[in-house]
């Protein structure tokens, strides 16, 4: 009997001992950067941690708009030639479905469940609602000329769509797909990033050069507070046009691309006030951190790369070589 006993202590040790051996031992897994190349039709796949690039795959025609399901399993990538969201595994890189988005889907944004997708279907002047477990459209909701951006509030009660032409902000509730306030921006507004704490509004418009902050009331009516702008010396105005933002966590700092002007600016998020201004590589057009905000990833349409800031630092770090004028870009762990 006791001979049995320690036979067992010592095969649980052995176990144990083994597996902290195969622990310490195995690679961290690596995040992933996922890069929608507009012009090569293609997405490329970057290692977060080694900037190495893993993968380069197809992604339908003309690939705009990208982005992970919240568990990370699916990307979804706005092919908008195809007229579809096209579905594909983060960890193959097979496709595996594709969901109907109405004509020229170029930016969305998935809910927090993972349910709805929220479409701007540019040359038919809606947002389109597609449920992502049916496979079927649910909603159109009409809203100005040319959508462009989305944006969602944290508490997903509320979409917001900006029409280019129309140069609007649409506030559409998601409980029942109406518009419910619309408030006028400068020149072709682009891109829609609410705070964490669903506070603050940030729109950008790519030609009026400016950066349009709202206030949000509890109830979600909004409330334009100021107009941000842009002076690099150097650099035309004209080539000052703001398009992807991204805020940090904490709403300290606020990153905004500024297109041809191969920069992003660095705005505070206490005085509104432009701090800084980071160079990129050329016409800097989306942005994305990756989860942990060490870093913040920028799309160059025209030198086919991506630059790499660090966040805290505020400063690029590292330039990595992606495809063919890339548009978008999302990250998973």
């Amino acid at each position: 009997m006791y001979r049995l006993q320690l036979t067992e202590t010592a095969m649980k040790r052995l176990m144990l001992a083994t597996a902290l051996i195969a622990l310490s031992s195995a690679p961290a897994l690596a995040g992933k950067a996922f890069v929608s190349n507009e012009r090569g039709n293609t997405i490329t796949v970057v290692d977060t941690d080694t900037w190495e690039v893993l993968a380069e795959f197809p992604g339908g025609n003309r690939p705009r708009g990208i982005t992970v399901s919240p568990d990370g399993a699916k990307l979804y990538v706005c092919a908008s030639d195809d007229n579809l969201v096209r579905v594909f595994d983060t960890e193959t890189y097979e496709e595996l479905e594709s969901l109907p988005s109405g004509p020229d889907p170029e930016l969305f944004i998935i809910e927090p469940s993972g349910k709805r997708l929220y479409i701007a279907n540019e040359d038919d002047n809606l947002v389109t609602v597609t449920d992502t477990t049916t496979h079927t459209i649910i909603a159109e909701v009409p809203v100005g000329v040319e959508p462009e951006g989305m944006g969602m509030s944290p508490d997903a009660k509320w979409v917001v769509n900006t029409s280019e032409t129309t140069n609007m902000a649409h506030f559409i509730s998601t409980e029942d797909y109406k518009i419910k306030h619309n408030v006028l921006v400068d020149q072709r507004p682009r891109y829609a990033q609410y705070t964490d704490d669903g506070k603050r509004l940030f729109v950008s418009a790519e030609i009026g050069g400016t950066v349009s902050v709202m206030d949000i009331a509890e109830d979600g009516t909004p409330d334009l507070v100021k107009k941000i702008g842009f002076e690099v010396p150097g650099v035309l105005p004209e080539w000052l046009q703001p398009v992807g933002i991204k805020v940090t966590g904490d709403g300290s700092r606020i990153f905004v691309a500024l297109g041809p002007a191969n920069r992003v600016a660095v705005i505070d998020g206490e005085s509104l006030e432009v701090i800084d201004y980071i160079m990129t590589g050329q016409r800097v057009w989306q942005l994305a951190f990756t989860p942990d905000e060490k870093y913040l990833l920028t799309t160059n349409g025209n030198s086919n790369d991506i630059t790499v800031i660090d966040v805290a630092a505020e400063k690029a770090i590292k330039s990595v070589q992606v495809g063919q004028q890339p548009w978008g870009v999302a990250v998973i762990d």
